[in-house]
């Protein structure tokens, strides 16, 4: 694991998994590592009353219901589509979901504008059919056929990024389970074994790129998964997501609780802002999601190891989010300058030369560089 940039979830947590397949007694759908129980249990954590050995902490924070439905939706056989804002944490879920239901979580089709029927059926090798013709072993399985194949989880990200044509060619695999391939005389259809599913996500604010049509929404299973409000929840992803950060980068720098609280209440209080705004313009671009809060948190940090005392200051945190959330000059500079003004400021001559003092001056100077 130590040459992978970021190692997939069965990776990543391999010693947990095996643990728990080898205590779990519980029955399991289809062919599945671990059971229904169980999988809960990965992904939201252990408790006391479960009795094991080990604590298995908890990966994915948010309502359990959420996490509940998704593992019976992939136990019933049908198609689970996770829906919601970005970086609420959809496609991580999907992750530990795969993980822990059959080990492998990299069968993933990138939906985009130019995502084709190959890439979710087969094409073709082809040096192989000039030399040999068409044949299964020329032909190049798709991540959702080699799921089919396998009998594991395949996962579609950014469904409705994908044209309708492409959308449609999963109606037939999600109700018929199997693929045709017409090329071929011999053996020229994949019939998907049991255990196979498919976990797609779609973004709430893509509604209109490319909208479901009534037969594919026919064939998911949806789960909403909501924007993070609750601000010890929030805390306490942020918190998992930079320990692992820190760990992965091999830093040892402590992040004050008062610079989390500080980062916590600045997204607060800009969502309220972006609520109460009466048109886009007055709103920032970001979508001041729980992911963005991690990316300006791991920037602050970076920042102070590479080019700081190491130590992780307000003045940094605070150049940190300006930088990530200016996308749009001169709106969201407004926007951001109106912020430091009328809300970090009273709160910084309150705080008497605190945190919010030196956020307020950071955030200031960050303000006059991107001017």
């Amino acid at each position: 694991m130590s040459d992978m940039l970021r190692a997939p979830a069965e990776v990543k947590y391999a010693d947990e998994l095996a643990y728990l397949e080898s205590v779990d007694t519980g029955p399991k759908p289809f062919s599945w590592r671990l059971s229904p129980r169980m999988v809960r249990l990965f992904v939201l954590g252990s408790e006391r009353a479960d009795g094991l050995d080990r604590e298995i902490p908890q990966k994915w924070f948010g309502d359990r219901s959420f996490v509940e439905r998704s593992i019976v939706t992939l136990a019933s056989d049908r198609g689970l589509l996770l829906i919601g804002d970005p970086g609420t944490g959809k496609s991580w879920l999907a992750e530990l979901l795969s993980a822990a239901i059959c080990r492998n979580s990299t069968l993933v089709v990138q939906g985009t504008a130019g995502t084709t029927e190959d890439h979710i059926k087969y094409s073709w090798n082809v040096s192989m059919v000039i030399a040999r013709g068409q044949s299964r072993e020329s032909m190049i399985p798709s991540p959702i056929m080699t799921a089919m194949e396998q009998g594991v989880i395949g996962r579609f990200e950014e469904l409705t990024r994908s044209t309708s044509d492409v959308q449609d060619a999963l109606i037939s695999i999600l109700s018929e389970k199997y693929v045709s391939i017409p090329e071929l005389n011999d053996d020229n259809i994949v019939f998907a074994k049991p255990g196979f599913s498919i976990i797609a996500t779609a973004n709430s604010r893509d509604r209109g790129v490319n909208d479901l049509s009534s037969a594919l929404k026919r064939r998911f299973n949806f789960v909403r998964i909501p924007v993070v409000t609750n601000k010890r929840s929030e805390a306490e992803i942020v918190r998992f997501r930079t320990e692992e950060l820190l760990r992965r980068h091999r830093i040892e720098l402590d992040v004050p609780p008062t610079l989390l609280d500080i980062l916590l209440q600045s997204f607060a209080d800009l969502r309220a802002a972006a609520t109460a705004a009466r048109s886009d313009d007055e709103k920032l671009e970001s979508a001041l999601s729980t992911a963005e809060q991690i990316g300006v948190l791991e920037d602050a940090i970076l920042h102070s190891q590479f080019f700081g005392d190491r130590t992780l200051r307000a003045q940094t945190l605070a150049g940190s989010l300006m930088g990530s959330l200016a996308r749009r000059s001169p709106e969201d500079l407004a926007i951001l300058n109106k912020y430091l003004h009328g809300v970090v400021e009273p709160r910084a001559k309150a705080d008497d030369g605190g945190d919010w003092a030196g956020f307020l001056d950071g955030g200031r100077q960050a303000i006059a560089s991107l001017s």
